[in-house]
């Protein structure tokens, strides 16, 4: 066996430990998660999470994906935490700490102040006996597992387990408080997953720059109007604001008998599609796909259908929407 096969044999064996431990932490959760979850929901204040060493590094993980998913959270070093940063927890708090031991002898001062201000605290280890589960309000005690390594020392299953245990614990919050794409999105404004989760109302170009003209407009006038705007296509709207039809370049070819002698209705095509403002406009631009079309006029089904303005399938792409 070279080399190369042994670092593949290595790595397909670490991941087959880990998911070993993934596979049993699922059928180990009960009514301590469910109570877990519970205190999570209660608190008034946020989610401090704490753990050191490795188990730190999960918990700064654990407390963003909260935070970003509508459960304030914020994490707390347990050494910072003896000297002045005990301060950051209150009693509409709750406290999540982690330790594969539970002994962790830097969560002592923290525990203790939880303890003694009656702030709930919920305790995740390996160990039922352990002094953190001892002393948690809900215990959760992670399945005996292999650690990935031959040593069986360095912590690998173990984290797995707790930073699958802390997306669950963020997802079950998540789904009892109906958290939507547009919640996650306030969170995330910038970057690749702010843009997919844009609204069609971030995007839209609205006001004078939507061409738009009224039902009765002779065609010479429309095509002022289609040219002016820039979008190769027009609105018609009736009496009442609602959008009639539209007219694309496609109509100007099929009528182009007697075309400058005719009305913006007898052009039109009737009944266009349309794309409600608070969509995501990744779905703006599956529908342009389905359709082969470049722009949707954007209408609020509140609004009795009234156009609130145009999207571009170059207004999502620039945005980076694709």
């Amino acid at each position: 066996m070279t080399d190369r096969d042994r670092f593949i044999a290595t790595a397909r064996r670490v991941i087959a430990t880990e998911a070993e431990g993934l596979a049993a932490l699922g059928p180990a959760l009960g009514d301590s998660f469910a109570h877990a979850v519970e205190l999570m929901l209660a608190a008034k204040g946020r989610v401090i999470v704490s753990g050191m060493g490795k188990s730190g590094h999960i918990a700064r993980k654990i407390a963003a994906t909260l935070a970003s998913t509508g459960t304030p959270a914020h994490f707390v070093h347990p050494a910072e935490a003896s000297h002045g940063d005990l301060g950051m927890m209150t009693k509409g708090d709750v406290v999540l700490v982690l330790s594969n031991s539970g002994e962790t002898p830097e969560l002592a001062d923290l525990v203790a102040y939880t303890r003694r201000f009656r702030i709930p605290l919920i305790g995740v280890a390996a160990r039922a006996e352990s002094t953190l589960l001892r002393q948690s309000d809900a215990a959760i005690v992670l399945p005996k597992a292999d650690e990935a390594c031959t040593t069986g020392h360095v912590p690998t299953t173990s984290t797995t387990m707790t930073l699958a245990l802390g997306d669950a614990l963020a997802v079950a919050l998540m789904e009892h408080r109906d958290f939507t794409p547009e919640d996650f999105r306030g969170f995330h404004p910038g970057g690749k997953l702010g843009a997919r989760l844009a609204s069609v109302a971030d995007l839209m170009h609205k006001g004078d720059s939507v061409p738009l003209v009224r039902s009765g407009t002779p065609m010479t006038e429309v095509l002022l109007a289609i040219t002016s705007k820039g979008f190769g296509v027009v609105g018609v709207l009736d009496a009442d604001d609602r959008l009639q039809g539209i007219i694309t370049d496609g109509d100007l070819r099929r009528h182009m008998a007697g075309l400058l002698d005719q009305r913006a209705e007898t052009v039109m095509t009737r009944n266009p599609r349309t794309i409600d403002p608070t969509a995501l406009a990744e779905s703006a631009v599956a529908v342009m796909n389905d359709f082969k079309i470049t722009c949707l006029f954007v209408a609020d089904p509140a609004d009795e259908g009234k156009v609130q303005g145009i999207l571009h399938i170059h207004d999502c792409l620039r945005a980076g929407v694709v």
